[in-house]
């Protein structure tokens, strides 16, 4: 699936199932909530912290998905191509980074 097509079947589920699109600003607070899960997830399995007793341990990719349906949400309110963004996000860095990663001690 593309980008474009995942934000056709988004803004589709949406206006068959979500009778709406919650705010921008709504939607800005859910995906900090949802980055905040999948930090969880991370610093449980990768970092130092431990599950706690009882806790459940989200699925990963689940919670990965989560930030993703968010954000398609909040692009598709926005009127942003995600396409083109990511396009144009990958010629920024191209031109800003080409030479400054490969350079660094500390990557070596």
């Amino acid at each position: 699936m593309t980008l474009d097509e995942a934000q056709i079947q988004v803004d589709q589920w949406i206006k068959t199932y979500g009778v709406r699109y919650f705010s921008e600003l709504t939607n800005t607070a859910v995906l900090m909530e949802e980055v905040g899960e999948l930090a969880r997830i991370m610093a449980r399995t990768y970092g130092e912290q431990s599950f706690k007793e009882g806790e459940k341990k989200d699925s990963l990719s689940d919670e990965m998905a989560d930030v993703l349906w968010v954000l398609i949400c909040l692009a598709n309110q926005t009127g942003v191509n995600l396409t083109e963004a990511f396009k144009a996000n990958i010629e920024k860095k191209t031109l800003r980074d080409k030479e400054r990663h490969i350079q660094n001690e500390k990557l070596i």
